[in-house]
């Protein structure tokens, strides 16, 4: 059990990726006890948003007293208009620690039991229906959070051990009890960036393994290549300055430091007399798909090192408007809803995780074209050439899919259509650009899926395996275990889902 006062990124992954359960400390569920005391006496006699007065551009009217309880209950309800399909429960359950850790800020002036049940959910794995259209990113995540406060009420459905349920029907089956309506729970909940967050957590955790999985894919492409070493060497990528690339090239180090692959160019280029006119028949400096992977992958390590210090930022932010502040005793009116952080990150990702997948289809264009690797059959064909076709359809569909990567590669944050009686005039469509990030990831592991398959047949065409460094022969025998070499044609569809399965989990 995980006591959290706030949350980080790698408590989100424990929660999300190795079952951990969470419970709040004590002294953060004072603070937002006293926060919501503090509220209560200080709105009496007083106009503050949504506490008193109508949403939105309807926050020029006051709400009689008799009604307030009404008022919280009609935003929930009314803003539970979501469309499509249901997000996945790995991002629900993000999106609600996301909407706890701003709920921990103690300035939200909620109720400690919102805090409360939705650890029970977090921890049961009680996913509330949310829809994946809904959301301008603006007054934050209104319509999905929205759903999100439906089941804390006790309505609307929830995704419970693989079935979509009535939220009355699991509560009463896990003793559980809705929320009260106590000051603002209603629009506290609805109102901020825990959606987008949520799903940016999850974003986060799968382009940083497939920046792994692209830095030891290169590595092995190097080693089927015989590429000099001096590609990753420290003299050469120290002086470029930029912390990324040396990193990446200190990994590649690390990693193909027990290969009998790689060439040494003092040994092979510097030490030999060579004079005269020389034809080489190995190539003097191998393709920019192999040989700048420190320049191309640095960049996107240092994105998403940026990124993941925006995401823990936000995780540990109140994002709700108004803020209620106990200790200068007063409630501030803004914007702290706004997604435009989560947002452009999001796209930063995107473009990054396109730049992977875009590496990647050029790497098994040097695999599949013989003409241009000068060591292999084309598309791997260790069969009959003419009659058996290797991997060469397995091309189309990386080829399709990194090309609907680039599309998707477009920045969504610049977006912005105003809304709501333009009130929301400049918006973020911050889980738009989340959800388009996702879909790109999605993308990515199919193409590298089908790399990797590519990369240990390669190996066998080269009967390299036993050369290879333990980091890439490790990889070698574990997908050799899903799909052994193959000489004859063969469906691969099966086989593309199963090490993408294995590139996901491991």
């Amino acid at each position: 059990m995980l006591k959290v006062s706030n949350f980080t990124l790698e408590i989100v992954d424990k929660v999300l990726f190795e079952g951990e359960q969470i419970c709040i400390d004590e002294k953060v569920l004072k603070g937002v006890e006293d926060c919501h005391e503090f509220l209560k006496g200080f709105a009496k006699e007083k106009v503050i948003y949504g506490i008193n007065t109508g949403f939105g551009p309807m926050a020029q009217w006051r709400v009689d007293d008799e009604k307030l309880k009404e008022l919280q209950y009609n935003i929930i309800r009314s803003h539970s208009t979501g469309a499509g399909e249901p997000l996945e429960d790995v991002c629900v359950r993000a999106a609600m620690m996301a909407r706890l850790g701003s709920i921990l800020q103690c300035r939200s002036g909620v109720h400690r039991e919102v805090a409360e049940l939705l650890v029970e959910f977090i921890n049961r794995g009680i996913c509330p229906f949310i829809p994946r259209h809904g959301s301008v990113g603006a007054s934050g995540d209104l319509v999905q959070l929205a759903h999100i406060a439906l089941t804390l009420i006790g309505e609307g459905k929830v995704h419970y051990k693989g079935e979509w349920r009535e939220t009355k029907e699991v509560m009463k089956e896990t003793g559980l009890k809705p929320i009260g309506i106590h000051v603002r729970e209603g629009l506290s909940i609805t109102n901020g960036t825990s959606v987008m967050t949520g799903i940016a957590c999850v974003n986060q955790h799968y382009a940083e393994k497939l920046l792994e999985w692209s830095v030891l894919a290169s590595v092995w492409m190097n080693e089927i290549a015989s590429s000099y070493n001096d590609l990753m060497a420290a003299p050469l990528n120290e002086c470029r300055r930029h912390e990324g690339q040396i990193e990446i090239a200190r990994k590649m180090r690390e990693l193909s430091a027990d290969s009998k692959c790689l060439l040494n160019r003092e040994h092979e280029l510097y030490n030999d007399g060579h004079t005269g006119d020389v034809t080489f028949g190995h190539k003097v400096q191998p393709y920019y798909s192999l040989r700048c992977t420190p320049q191309i992958m640095g960049p996107i390590w240092e994105t998403l090192k940026a990124t993941g210090k925006i995401l823990e930022e936000e995780l540990q932010s109140a994002s709700d408007n108004p803020i209620v502040d106990p200790e200068t005793k007063n409630v501030y009116h803004g914007g702290n809803f706004h997604g435009d952080y989560i947002s452009l990150e999001e796209d930063k990702v995107k473009i990054a995780v396109v730049r992977m997948a875009m590496t990647a289809e050029r790497q098994l264009n040097y695999l599949f074209h013989d003409r241009i690797n000068g060591i292999l059959p084309p598309f791997l064909n260790m069969g009959v050439l003419g009659l058996n076709y290797g991997m060469q359809a397995c091309q189309f569909t990386a080829t399709s899919t990194t090309a609907e990567c680039q599309t998707l590669a477009m920045p969504n944050y610049v977006h912005s259509i105003p809304n709501n009686n333009d009130n929301q005039d400049i918006v973020s469509m911050g889980t738009n650009t989340a959800l388009l990030c996702r879909q790109v990831i999605d993308n990515c592991f199919q193409v590298m899926a089908i790399h990797f398959i590519a990369l240990a047949q390669a190996t066998d065409c080269l009967k390299k395996a036993d050369k290879l460094c333990s980091a890439t022969k490790k990889q070698y025998d574990e997908i050799r275990k899903i799909i052994p070499a193959f000489v004859e044609d063969t469906p691969f569809y099966d086989e593309i889902a199963e090490v993408e399965k294995y590139l996901r989990m491991r």
